[in-house]
């Protein structure tokens, strides 16, 4: 699953635009590696996102195409 599409599923980030302006902007990594908003995601990887001064990191446990917002919090582990 792309990057983007992930964020905005998982409901880390609200919408898939500012997801992907978050990946041009350099502030989403996956496995330490800068990501782009067409980069693939699968379970086990690290997402790291960068906040102003802060960072979330999360590690994906599952990737769903349509996840309700009761399923959202599962696609994902906050480390």
């Amino acid at each position: 699953m792309r990057i983007d599409k992930f964020l905005k599923n998982a409901r880390i980030i609200k919408r898939r635009t500012v997801g992907k302006d978050a990946c041009d902007g350099g502030r989403i990594s996956i496995n330490d590696k800068l990501a782009k908003a067409g980069d693939q995601v699968k379970p086990g990887d690290i997402i790291t996102i960068r906040y102003g001064d802060g960072e979330q990191k999360v590690e994906v446990l599952e990737c769903l195409e349509h996840a309700p917002k009761d399923k959202a919090g599962e696609m994902y582990r906050e480390l």
